[in-house]
């Protein structure tokens, strides 16, 4: 995602949206439903600036998810894109095997409330590229052990197309916001 990512921010863009599905640490955030995400735990133990010449490397990923994104964010869901909408801690795992009770456990003991493959990677880029970032979930499965969560890939598609219609909603009311300078 660096060459496109350094293109978009290259091309004049000031703001990237990014979206996932993830897993819930919540029984009430239910599959369904989206979260906005204000902060990520790398558990991966990746990073995508690893290797990458020169000081513009050392990103700081205080507020990685900007706080006036993700008010209009808000704002966006309240006046009619997703008027339950979540906001919590992403917890990157690299996958592609879904999380083990322990994983989920100890990500919520952490402070995680959501998992997921990815996310985290772009975000750390889009940061490098001086782009301000904010990042939507569709929860598509509780995480396992969670409200008896057994995550499986057919789960989290058939999900993720079902929770695409309030996501799609969100997102049209937030670039409608952004247009009008709402918020």
């Amino acid at each position: 995602m660096s060459v496109p990512l350094q293109v978009v921010a290259q091309l004049g863009a000031q703001v990237v949206v990014l979206t996932n599905s993830a897993g819930s640490l919540h029984t009430g955030w239910y599959p369904g439903s989206i979260a906005l995400i204000s902060d990520h735990i790398n558990f991966s133990g990746r990073n995508p600036l690893i290797g990458t010449p020169g000081d513009e490397r050392f990103v700081s990923l205080v507020d990685a998810y900007d706080k006036r994104l993700r008010t209009r964010m808000r704002l966006a869901a309240s006046t009619g894109g997703a008027p339950n909408l979540h906001e919590g801690v992403y917890m990157w795992f690299s996958g592609p095997s879904f999380e083990t009770p322990a994983e989920v456990k100890m990500a919520k003991t952490l402070g995680a409330d959501l998992v997921g493959m990815s996310t985290v990677p772009e975000t750390i880029l889009a940061r490098r590229f001086g782009l301000r970032v904010v990042a939507l979930s569709v929860v598509t499965n509780f995480a396992t052990g969670i409200a008896g969560g057994n995550p499986s890939h057919m789960e989290t598609r058939t999900t993720a197309r079902s929770g695409s219609i309030a996501l799609k909603r969100l997102l049209r009311a937030f670039v409608r916001s952004v247009d009008t300078g709402a918020g």
